[in-house]
């Protein structure tokens, strides 16, 4: 069932579908929407509740206004899917949307029953690392292109650095477009993927998360993105981790069978 409600205030794209008694959030990724998830769900739909939703400027939901820069859409995507647990709920986020579910188990604990984060862009966790100078050179020039107007050549820049699996040239005409057209919401939320904005990996916040957590990366994803799990695995006390081979960043839409089949192990489905 689809619906555009007032969630949190903000009008919200939700869907909810599949029966079971646990519930599960899913949180999408930059420049996704509710249908990243679908050939995922598909296969979980007997055995579990699931909700997900269009974050702000993302599928059918309604635009952000920018209160607040990257720490307000940050706060605003959280409240939203703060509202969307029904009870307690297992909660899945991937890249962006993993940093949104982690803030909710660091603010929400008593409403989150596990984690499982698809590599949450939480590039600061990776400084001082070979992985997270590759990466800031290849992300050099991103900021400016941006402010410039240049907006395919920023959407180029990104592509390579975070699906090098996926190269700019192999993608269809039409998803280059929607790339570039939408290349602004990567800009909006650097404040938290370089900066942290939120403060989520703070001194001793992260050994604070009580949840189970499950760390899925990809085999052929940017290494900084093996870097970030290696120090969130360091620092949570829960966490496992599961490598899917011969996927890249975009797992939920390349590799969703095997991402649908760690969900239901982990949540022993």
């Amino acid at each position: 069932m689809a619906s555009t409600e007032r969630i949190a205030g903000f009008p919200t794209h939700v869907v909810r579908l599949g029966g079971g008694v646990r519930r599960v959030l899913f949180i999408h990724c930059s420049l996704g929407s509710v249908a990243t998830w679908t050939k995922v769900q598909a296969p979980l739909l007997s055995k579990l509740a699931m909700t997900a939703f269009d974050r702000p400027s993302h599928g059918l939901s309604a635009d952000w206004n920018g209160d607040g820069g990257a720490g307000g859409l940050h706060t605003l995507t959280t409240m939203i899917a703060a509202e969307l647990i029904d009870g307690r709920a297992d909660i899945v986020g991937h890249s962006y949307g993993a940093t949104v579910a982690l803030r909710l188990a660091l603010d929400l604990p008593h409403r989150v029953r596990s984690l499982t984060l698809i590599e949450p862009p939480l590039f600061s966790l990776a400084k001082g690392t070979r992985a997270g100078e590759d990466h800031a050179a290849a992300m050099a020039g991103f900021d400016a292109a941006l402010t410039a107007g240049a907006d395919e050549r920023a959407a180029q820049i990104f592509q390579a650095a975070m699906n090098a699996d996926a190269p700019w040239d192999s993608l269809s005409d039409r998803a280059r477009a929607r790339l570039v057209r939408q290349i602004g919401r990567i800009g909006e939320e650097r404040g938290v993927t370089v900066e942290d904005t939120p403060g989520l990996t703070a001194p001793g916040r992260l050994e604070d998360i009580i949840q189970p957590v499950l760390l899925i990366e990809g085999s052929a994803s940017p290494a900084i993105v093996n870097r970030v799990h290696d120090a969130l695995a360091a620092r949570v006390p829960q966490a496992q981790r599961v490598v899917v081979m011969g996927a890249g960043h975009m797992s939920p839409l390349t590799h969703p069978g095997s991402i649908a089949a760690e969900i239901a192990n982990f949540l022993k489905v």
